[in-house]
């Protein structure tokens, strides 16, 4: 690890060799937001301008980074974010990351457009694992994937609920990334650029979307050319959320909640937790950053309801910076992928190195042992 910290202390030095090794069509497709990427920079903007005051004369202190949420506990308030397709951007990805977070103590969520199925990833990342729905139109089939999810041992379903429809996403298309992805000349010439992720592809194939693979054919209309990601979807509403709040018996937390008005009725249909997200950023350009809608969604939902943040976290500090928002737990997607686009399995344990290392010294400077703590020190 002393080494790895030596040429990868923060995590831009591991998203910076991540992107001289992963090919551009791939790094446009994770790393870029939508529209002029406003919204992106909002997100990171918001949590430099979070000022926390230092202490002095504090004696020795020792920092505890363990948390409990949703009846679980985990090492630290740090976990693995859904990403769409992760094995795209760095070959086996979700098994890589589900085996990390098994290991390290910390929540891994699958996405439903994962390159990996459930049956798969449930066993690796054990009862820490959560699984993220894209919810699907037809209610048999959501039925089947809450099964699917349920039976391979995830123990909280997560609903994303901030797309509606799809982004346009400008920077993905100029690279030449269709969609559903093909390899056209031009993509190729870009992957023989990046060896190391191309020879590391090679033994796994071609990357599928293997959760919604057994519904292609089961006669709902999904043309066979379609990316069925997309064709399978539909935009939630209140109806559907209060049916799949009967249909799944353990945790239910909503992903993409920016408005505080919506918390009391969230709170009453039942749900068990609220994450905070402008979805990084790719969703919506005018949407505000997740920091600046974190202290009301707080104060709507009361100080028992958990409260998840995620978007343009890139340090401990910025951990330390939601919580003293309100947040009880951070997330993060594509810190995972620059260590290991960066150092393969090696450069995913550095990215929680950095947060943990980084908060602790933190957590010094505020002469603080819980990170909980924080909020009395939010300028």
């Amino acid at each position: 690890m002393a080494d790895l910290d030596d040429r990868f202390p923060a995590l831009e030095d591991l998203r910076a060799r991540a992107r001289k090794r992963i090919p551009h069509f791939v790094w446009e497709y994770f790393d870029s937001g939508t529209g002029t990427g406003a919204a992106q920079s909002r997100n990171r903007a918001d949590l430099d301008a979070v000022l926390l005051a230092p202490a002095i004369l504090k004696g020795p202190v020792t920092p505890d980074l363990s948390c409990s949420i949703l009846g679980q506990s985990f090492t630290a308030p740090i976990g693995i974010a859904p990403v769409g397709m992760s094995g795209v951007i760095w070959p086996d990805a979700e098994r890589l990351l589900a085996r990390l977070a098994a290991k390290q103590g910390i929540p891994y969520c699958l996405s439903t457009v994962a390159a990996q199925s459930p049956e798969v990833i449930g066993p690796i990342a054990g009862a820490r694992g959560w699984f993220q729905l894209y919810p699907p139109t037809d209610p048999d089939i959501r039925r089947d994937m809450l099964r699917r999810a349920r039976e391979a041992g995830f123990s909280a379903l997560i609903l994303t609920v901030d797309l509606a429809v799809m982004s346009r996403r400008e920077r993905q298309r100029r690279s030449g990334l269709t969609n559903p992805p093909r390899i056209t000349p031009r993509l190729a010439a870009q992957v023989a650029m990046r060896p190391a992720w191309a020879l590391a592809m090679q033994p796994l194939g071609l990357p599928r979307m293997r959760t919604l693979e057994p519904y292609v054919d089961m006669g709902k209309g999904l043309p066979s050319g379609a990316h069925a990601g997309t064709m399978m979807r539909t935009a939630p509403d209140w109806e559907y959320l209060a049916a799949l709040r009967d249909e799944w018996d353990g945790p239910l937390i909503i992903k993409g909640v920016l408005g505080a008005s919506d918390v009391p009725r969230l709170a009453q249909v039942g749900v068990d937790g609220i994450w905070v997200s402008n979805h990084a950023g790719r969703q919506f350009d005018a949407a505000p950053s997740g920091l600046s809608a974190l202290k009301a969604v707080r104060a709507a939902a009361g100080p028992d309801m958990p409260i998840i943040y995620d978007g343009g976290i890139e340090s401990g500090l910025d951990v330390l910076r939601a919580l003293a928002h309100g947040a009880d737990f951070t997330m993060l997607g594509r810190a995972w992928h620059y260590g290991l686009g960066a150092a393969g399995a090696a450069g995913a344990r550095q990215v929680l190195h950095i947060l943990s290392e980084d908060m602790k010294a933190c957590m010094g400077q505020m002469g603080i042992a819980r990170p909980e703590e924080v909020r009395t020190h939010l300028l």
